[in-house]
């Protein structure tokens, strides 16, 4: 089988007493072929140039095997054998649009037995449309009586699959419904009827999920013409093809290789254990870079290579097991801690199909549930596929056997199933952020099966994951990945089987409830948080920095704004105005953007809000002004201007232009109208009633006295009469006290 020459390359790469390595069915494309046809090619180059090669196919590509295997060498012989052939009459039979591929297959295969003899050979893409074509064929119109009806699929036992096989006996005919099993690994005596669906499941990477999935699709013309020879193999046949011949000449030529549809993980071991890159080898498509360097992490965070890519005596170990590197792993790892045996059911029970039939959705998703199963003889459950339990049981022997494992007496821990899993997957580890709702470690989000058991668990390991499943309401929803099999893990648990892969995390957060700095210490496992805890920041460069971002964020608003730091900064940036660049520019938005050269100084020794609170802003302001420019920002931008009255009135910067308010008792006796910056700018001024309430405002106050004024104060003197209202102010003497005289 696939895989056994690449471990007799490893242990062997002088492939001593060899004259001579066969690869047949080379267009199928298989991984391990792949891979053990470039190691043999490496062999011949450097240790046996002596080694001879063959590859042999009825569907061969032969040019671009013959460019692979020569080289810059003299082009490689080539032998073509048309052998004896029979005829096979070509029939086709297009399915319906709306018709299934198993009764579409069940109506044929009623049609191929009345109209032609012999026994009928059907290619199905899988086990459960094998059961689905016997279902149809038992129902409804009976088949003759002298039919019999044959699964062939992996999963049989021994028996029914030489049933199968066997030829038919004297006077009866049969029905085998096959995979592509029959199709080149086995021969199937008595065949002069092929039915072809037309469909094969493939492996397929799936880039979404990290997974290998077995995906339906079409097989190719290569599978097709395999196919349909089986009919003519001892006589004149007939091939019944369940598509058009259009849809025929679109399919591929030959199948899609394997090494860029599948996990790379065990190819990647593969290539550290012989010592060399995937660039080194020769390959008829190389393998596709990103997918192999996912490969080599994986590998990496299973402990099988080191972070130079050497194979590690773990990784050693995990190469000589029959299994993917994650089950290999998982198998050395329990067993060193005394669950050898459970590890070996759980590698075989996910090697291989499901053991419980039915549909998905309706199936529980607890590995416990199946390992049970598998250990226990006496244990039933109806949705048990016993064929499939009887593989599983027979696989985990052997694997026992190869593993060397103790069995020990008694049935196995089940409730060690979690921890032992996430040998094997320990970036599928996800945990609970709702009841039947997961996050792995990766950020991907999962959900179970509603009402399952395993949905209120606060952690699971994933085994297996189902297509997509739309959640939310219909319009806002999004496709989430369904879990298929898992298994619970505790806290205790996951900190034993990944307790080197947890990261302790300190980060600097601002606690918007508290709307303070924090030191937040989360114990993470990628996505996933373990634990959290708080503690007061302590005094660095990184916490100065975090309160200077904060201040940013917040506009400045997180610092103390006084009347006295407003009104600076107002002066300051009205003297921007009228003296242009060579004034510092204080507006907000200069302030935020030089903020760590004025800000974060002051801040060296804080830790928390209230020392950014404590800040003295109007010093440092008066630090970005510069203390040589105050005096003459006080001539520019006096903080207030002193009125006839001799009151000193604050000038309000926060307006366009500045302006003062006072009563016009302030203002009397003054013939010309108060200036800031040297005269060149007018101040508006606010005249107030003895009630404090604006009465005029005017840039011109002279003319307003003999103006305005004339009105204004007939108006005020009717409301107010006992203040002084003279009819010209600029001769009055200013104060606020009323007339007392008439």
């Amino acid at each position: 089988t696939e895989g056994i020459l690449t471990r007799r390359l490893q242990r062997d790469p002088s492939l001593t007493g060899v004259g001579l390595v066969i690869f047949d069915e080379v267009h199928e494309r298989n991984l391990q072929s792949e891979l053990a046809l470039a190691l043999t090619l490496d062999v011949r180059q450097g240790l046996r140039p002596d080694l001879r090669i063959l590859t042999m196919s009825a569907t061969l590509d032969a040019a671009a095997l013959a460019e692979l295997l020569g080289g810059p060498a003299p082009p490689v012989p080539m032998v073509s054998s048309n052998g004896r052939t029979h005829f096979v009459d070509l029939r086709w039979s297009p399915r319906e649009s709306t018709q299934r591929v198993a009764e579409a297959t069940a109506a044929a295969v009623r049609r191929a037995l009345a109209d032609d003899h012999g026994d009928v050979l059907v290619f199905l893409p899988g086990a459960g449309e094998i059961h689905r074509v016997t279902a149809l064929l038992g129902s409804g119109r009976a088949l003759p009586a002298d039919v019999d009806v044959r699964p062939l699929f992996g999963g049989l036992s021994i028996d029914l699959q030489d049933a199968a096989l066997a030829p038919s006996p004297a006077g009866r005919r049969r029905v085998v419904l096959s995979t592509d099993l029959a199709e080149t690994s086995l021969t199937v005596e008595g065949i002069r009827i092929v039915i072809d669906a037309g469909e094969v499941r493939r492996p397929q990477f799936d880039i979404r999920s990290g997974l290998t999935r077995l995906r339906t699709g079409p097989n190719s013309q290569a599978s097709a013409d395999q196919r349909s020879g089986r009919a003519g193999r001892t006589m004149s046949g007939v091939a019944y093809r369940l598509w058009s011949p259009g849809d025929h000449g679109s399919r591929r030529r030959f199948a899609e290789p394997e090494i860029r549809s599948v996990d790379l993980a065990g190819f990647a071991l593969e290539l550290s254990l012989w010592g060399v890159s995937a660039a080194e080898l020769s390959f008829l498509d190389p393998p596709p870079e990103r997918r192999l360097d996912e490969a080599r992490q994986l590998l990496v965070d299973l402990g099988a290579i080191d972070s130079a890519g050497r194979p590690t005596d773990i990784g050693r170990a995990m190469s000589e097991l029959p299994l993917h590197p994650r089950l290999a792993h998982m198998v050395i790892r329990a067993e060193r801690g005394g669950q050898g045996q459970l590890a070996c059911t759980i590698a075989s029970l996910l090697e291989d199909r499901d053991v419980l039939r039915g549909h998905p959705s309706d199936l529980p998703i607890d590995l416990e549930e199946r390992v049970r199963l598998i250990d226990d003889p006496t244990r039933r459950l109806a949705a048990a596929d016993h064929g499939a339990v009887t593989s599983a049981r027979r696989r985990t022997r052997d694997l026992e056997r190869r593993a060397k494992v103790d069995r020990g007496r008694g049935l196995i821990d089940v409730e060690q199933c979690g921890r032992v899993l996430a040998f094997a997957y320990p970036d599928r580890i996800a945990q609970s952020i709702g009841v039947g709702r997961f996050r792995l470690r990766s950020g991907q989000r999962l959900v179970t099966p509603a009402g399952d058991p395993l949905g209120s668990q606060s952690f699971l390991v994933v085994a297996e994951i189902g297509p997509p499943l739309r959640v939310g309401t219909a319009g806002s929803g999004r496709d989430e990945d369904q879990v298929r099999i898992a298994a619970a893990l505790t806290l205790d648990d996951l900190e034993r089987a990944v307790g080197d892969q947890i990261e302790s995390m300190p980060r600097l957060v601002w606690n918007l409830e508290r709307n303070d700095l924090e030191v937040r210490t989360e114990r993470r496992l990628g996505a996933i948080i373990l634990t959290s805890s708080t503690t007061r920041a302590e005094i660095s460069a990184e916490v100065t920095n975090a309160l200077v971002d904060r201040v940013r964020v917040t506009d400045l608003g997180l610092l103390n704004w006084t009347a006295s730091a407003r009104t600076l900064r107002e002066r300051a940036a009205f003297a921007h105005r009228v003296l242009g660049g060579s004034w510092p520019d204080v507006t907000e938005a200069t302030l935020l953007a030089t903020i760590d050269e004025w800000l974060a100084p002051l801040l060296v020794a804080a830790t928390r809000r209230a020392d950014v609170a404590n800040v003295d802003v109007t010093a440092a302001l008066r630090g970005v002004i510069g203390h040589h420019r105050l005096r003459e920002l006080d001539q520019v931008a006096p903080a207030s201007i002193i009125v006839p009255s001799g009151r000193a009135v604050r000038i309000d910067y926060d307006t366009e232009p500045p302006s003062i308010s006072v009563r016009p008792q302030d203002m009397f006796g003054s013939s010309s109208h108060p200036t800031i910056a040297q005269g060149s700018v007018p101040l508006a001024v606010h005249l107030l009633s003895p009630a404090g309430r604006v009465v005029q405002v005017t840039s011109d106050l002279p003319g307003f006295w003999s103006g305005t004024w004339v009105d204004v104060r007939k108006e005020l003197a009717g409301r107010y009469p006992k203040h002084n209202w003279p009819l010209d102010p600029t001769r009055a003497e200013p104060g606020r006290r009323p007339n007392r005289q008439r």
